[in-house]
């Protein structure tokens, strides 16, 4: 007799690629093998890391211009291409050309084509993130594979807000694209399972290794349950995939139980947001140093 927990179950993945800095032909083909790989051990949803195709430390914005693509590009008609033909949905980073602006952004595509894109909010004066354009919108929640879904990119995850928004539209799923930067060792460990335990969702984070200009990653792409427990994560500094088989069921009901039903809590209905005022009009001159 079939599990049944096991049906609801939906099997997603999480790539730790090394894309080459400006290469955009190398990183195209790898993240469409990748993709194809995922798909093969069953991956319904495969997420990549932060600028998967052009790299991040670059030092001008006319230098990452020409590794900018449009909405329409070859790149994102390859990913439609290959998400119809494998029936999967990616998640891939990227820069994107958009009339006169460049984003930091990542694609959402679905079996059936692109299905959302998202800009980066929250911009780090550090690599290209020093020269492109922020993002003025958080994400939609969009279905993919069964999954309510929503992209936060790298320092986006540093801001609680951005989450908790995304957790009150119904995500599911909180997912983040990075590139870390050795340094950024405890928001690897610690910053993503805290975004799952307090909005009870599911979080996982792509990430990249290798070393651009001196700058080395350090991977760390994990996949955390709603309780912020890790289900799955890449700690070597290697290429790699690694897979989680989810149930949205959980992230969707809010109340938990300890002690043999003894204990209630529901971090969603038990706000107070009656008392937390505007967090934009109380913010201290002195803290914006």
């Amino acid at each position: 007799m079939p599990d049944a927990l096991a049906d609801s179950r939906i099997p997603i993945a999480t790539v730790q690629s090394n894309p080459l800095l400006g290469d955009l032909d190398h990183n195209r083909r790898a993240i469409l093998n990748k993709l194809a790989s995922a798909a093969q051990s069953g991956a319904r949803l495969v997420v990549f890391p932060e600028c998967s195709l052009s790299g991040y430390v670059l030092n001008s914005r006319a230098e990452a211009l020409p590794l900018a693509e449009p909405p329409d590009g070859p790149t994102i008609r390859a990913l439609e291409a290959a998400c119809a033909q494998h029936n999967i949905s990616a998640i891939v980073g990227l820069l994107l050309a958009e009339n006169d602006h460049l984003y930091n952004a990542c694609v959402l595509i679905a079996p059936d084509g692109l299905a959302g894109i998202y800009r980066k909010t929250h911009l780090p004066r550090m690599g290209v993130d020093r020269f492109v354009d922020p993002g003025n919108a958080l994400p939609q929640v969009t279905t993919l594979a069964g999954l309510r879904v929503a992209p936060l990119i790298c320092y986006d995850g540093a801001f609680p807000e951005p989450s908790r928004a995304l957790a009150l539209a119904g995500a599911d799923l909180i997912v983040l694209p990075t590139n870390w930067p050795e340094g950024a060792e405890p928001l690897a460990q610690h910053l993503m399972p805290c975004r799952a335990l307090e909005n009870v969702v599911y979080t996982l984070t792509a990430s990249r290794i290798g070393t651009e200009r001196g700058v080395r990653f350090i991977g760390g792409s994990a996949i955390y349950d709603p309780f912020g427990r890790t289900l799955v994560q890449l700690a070597d500094k290697k290429e790699a995939i690694a897979h989680a088989a989810i149930d949205p069921t959980l992230a969707r009901s809010k109340r938990i139980l300890r002690a043999s039903g003894s204990m209630e809590f529901n971090r969603i209905a038990d706000r107070r947001p009656e008392l937390y005022g505007s967090l934009t009009d109380t913010v201290s001159p002195a803290t914006r140093r």
